[in-house]
């Protein structure tokens, strides 16, 4: 059994931060697979399912991200699941937007959510480290994290969440590798795609009543489960 571990902040006014994209991973990978619907467990919202015939739960804290660690060390003693098979998907400002790193053990980097985890069920797990990209300044940090991310973060969040979620059952089955090799071929794929569709997007408009290939392309992207929530969390907040 796995244990997969989205973190974030709960409520609406947090849903779009950057800082909650680990709990837009354990969404997208829950309806993805079918999972039973979340439940409040362990101080957390809790749903379980199958990836490739492994047992995985997955969990969002819901003890906000500074006191994950409460809620990932009740469900993983609950369970008697040991901390090599706990994988925690987060959000990483030294990394680049759109970049993905995946390592067991070593340091927190700053990451409170990290450091409670660590605190609670020791330093061995998982760490899907979601970059996010840094201010340039670490007082901007904390306003940087717990900010939404922007309409033009789409570009890279919704091809790295779909890549991340259509390749999870290799991190289930332990095969590391093979999931790093999958992402970057995905997202490789994207960038070589990306500007054959801008150039498209020059040509002369079709004439009426006639498709135009580039538009097809874009309609067809457009229409994806993911893509459409992606919209919802990127859209402008009311005020």
């Amino acid at each position: 059994m796995k244990l997969l571990v989205g973190l974030g902040n709960p409520g609406e006014k947090h849903a779009r931060h950057r800082h909650n994209v680990g709990y837009m991973i354990a969404d997208e990978i829950a309806r993805a697979y079918g999972f039973e619907s979340w439940r409040s467990r362990f101080q957390g919202d809790m749903a379980e399912g199958r990836l490739d015939g492994v047992k995985c739960l997955l969990l969002k804290p819901t003890t906000y991200m500074n006191d994950s660690g409460q809620s990932v060390g009740e469900a993983a003693r609950y369970y008697k699941i040991p901390t090599e098979d706990v994988i925690v998907f987060h959000d990483e400002i030294d990394l680049q937007p759109g970049k993905l790193r995946v390592k067991t053990g070593g340091g927190v980097a700053g990451h409170n959510g990290l450091k409670s985890v660590t605190a609670h069920l020791g330093n061995d797990y998982v760490r899907v480290r979601i970059g996010v990209g840094h201010p340039g300044r670490k007082d901007l940090v904390h306003r940087h994290v717990l900010h939404d991310f922007g309409s033009a973060d789409q570009a890279w969040l919704e091809p790295l969440m779909d890549a991340i979620v259509k390749d999870v059952p290799l991190l289930a089955a332990d095969d590391v590798p093979n999931f790093m090799n999958k992402i970057a071929r995905a997202l490789q794929a994207d960038a070589a795609d990306e500007p054959a569709t801008q150039a498209a997007a020059k040509k002369p408009a079709a004439k009426a009543g006639q498709p135009s290939p580039a538009a097809d392309k874009r309609d067809l992207s457009e229409d994806g489960p993911l893509a459409a929530k992606l919209k919802q969390w990127l859209k402008p907040k009311k005020s």
